[in-house]
């Protein structure tokens, strides 16, 4: 989807989100589900409908005869329906966002910076409102570490240097909404080494917080679960990067 470069703004952002995000009235919190119940009814209709998305994607990119690759396209069709019948979104818009990746279908990248001021965590605002750990998702051409200094200098217009790994998440384990696609999320602890911040078209303030003075947070991108890890790690020099 190199279509949409971000899925936290603008208008593209906006409408990703509306595509992500499912029947909110319906999503319980993990933390309150047993390990047998984490894929409950409600969530089985959005693993289904990645999976075939997923293999109708690779057969139309491996597949030569025709008549499989139209098989093919009715498959990624029939996920597309079912994200828009149960989604409630416009089904040329769920067709854009779900239907115009080719390729392997693989994770997407997203990278969140943990930048600390003494025992202070830095925190940007979202223009609805919601805080957020710097980041978003890894651009075509950069790597992860790039990545992470440019969306911190977009985001908080700070200048800053990438030191090491606190965790690679698998998304779907840790926030809600459930995402229609596979996410890997790196929390990257970081130093600054200058800059300041400046009003922009994703956030309108940052702001450093004790962990017992968190905002609201953007949960769908960092909850406080994430928080305290990153707390903990700023103050261990013997910090092992967490997977999953």
């Amino acid at each position: 989807m190199e279509r949409i470069r971000r899925g936290d703004s603008g208008a593209a952002g906006r409408e990703e989100a509306a595509f992500f995000r499912y029947c909110p009235d319906t999503i319980t919190r993990r933390a309150e589900m047993s390990e047998g119940d984490i894929m409950e009814k409600n969530e089985i209709w959005l693993k289904w409908a990645v999976e075939l998305q997923s293999i109708a994607q690779a057969g139309l990119f491996y597949g030569r005869d025709s008549f499989d690759r139209e098989r093919y396209e009715r498959v990624r069709e029939i996920a597309a329906e079912m994200i828009c019948y149960k989604g409630e979104i416009p089904p040329e818009k769920v067709k854009d966002l779900f239907c115009s990746d080719t390729g392997y279908q693989t994770p997407k990248i997203d990278t969140r910076a943990a930048i600390f001021e003494g025992d202070k965590i830095l925190l940007v605002k979202e223009r609805n409102g919601t805080w957020s750990l710097p980041g978003g998702w890894v651009d075509v051409g950069l790597s992860v570490s790039e990545n992470i200094v440019k969306e911190v200098r977009e985001e908080a217009g700070l200048e800053v240097r990438a030191e090491r790994v606190i965790a690679v998440q698998d998304r779907e384990k840790h926030n809600l909404p459930i995402y229609a696609y596979k996410v890997c999320k790196l929390f990257i602890l970081c130093s600054v080494v200058g800059g300041s911040f400046e009003e922009n078209l994703e956030t309108v303030e940052s702001r450093y917080f004790g962990i017992g003075e968190l905002p609201v947070l953007a949960e769908e991108k960092n909850n406080e679960e994430q928080m305290r890890m990153c707390f903990e790690a700023c103050g261990r020099e013997d910090w092992v990067t967490l997977l999953d």
